[in-house]
């Protein structure tokens, strides 16, 4: 009996189809809406002249959805690690310390990315879309860094009801998710000058994480 050897690498050709459709439809979606937007028209937008493009390479629009936020959380938690990790071995963490490992590594990814992006506009539509909305979180939530920040962060206290416990992370996630989003469209919309782009991105994390620290402090008392 023979075996089936492994699988060959994709093609460069595959992997820049790939790519590109992954650019694509974060771009219309975020543009658009996911109701908006069909696979078909992601497929005209890449430039494929297969409108089965989609299908072939990721086998649903929500297996394209998918692939597009693990790329990104995997962009993140490069950030959000080692600044997790370094927290490590302390006897306290601050709030402003727990948020900073949130939000920054989102702030610096932004950056990175350079301007315009639409990924903030994405996620903040995939947060709230009934057939992906678990699936986002649970890919967000479930990094290697956010559950040791859950296990060494500030927030961490045993008496929280869990019902103000969980509108607390709703509010946080909220916040954070939608101020992300609104920024990004101000940039892309010429609202805000592309030129002070990183400026604006520091601003907005330095903001945020004042606001979530007083957020906390009000809803769930000193920690």
């Amino acid at each position: 009996m023979t075996l089936p050897g492994p699988a060959a690498p994709p093609s460069a050709r595959s992997v820049l189809a790939r790519d590109k459709l992954m650019r694509t439809a974060e771009r219309l979606y975020a543009e658009r809406g996911f109701a908006g937007v069909s696979v078909r028209q992601i497929s005209e937008a890449a430039g494929q002249r297969n409108n089965s493009a989609v299908q072939y390479h990721f086998e649903s629009r929500d297996g394209l959805i998918r692939t597009i936020l693990s790329n990104h959380t995997a962009l993140v938690e490069k950030h959000r690690i080692a600044m997790v990790e370094a927290l490590r071995g302390q006897d306290t963490v601050s709030l402003e310390d727990h948020y900073g490992c949130l939000i920054l590594p989102t702030v610096r990814t932004h950056i990175e990315a350079g301007t315009p992006t639409w990924y903030a506009r994405f996620f903040a539509q995939a947060v709230v879309e009934p057939a992906l909305r678990e699936y986002v979180l649970q890919e967000h939530l479930n990094t290697p860094s956010l559950r040791l920040l859950d296990e060494i962060g500030a927030v961490r206290r045993d008496d929280i009801r869990p019902d103000l416990w969980a509108r607390h992370g709703t509010m946080v996630r909220q916040l954070s998710v939608h101020a992300f989003a609104e920024l990004e469209y101000d940039l892309a919309n010429g609202r805000v000058d592309p030129a002070r782009a990183e400026e604006s991105w520091h601003t907005l994390g330095r903001d945020l994480i004042t606001a979530l620290c007083g957020l906390t402090t009000a809803l769930l008392g000193p920690l």
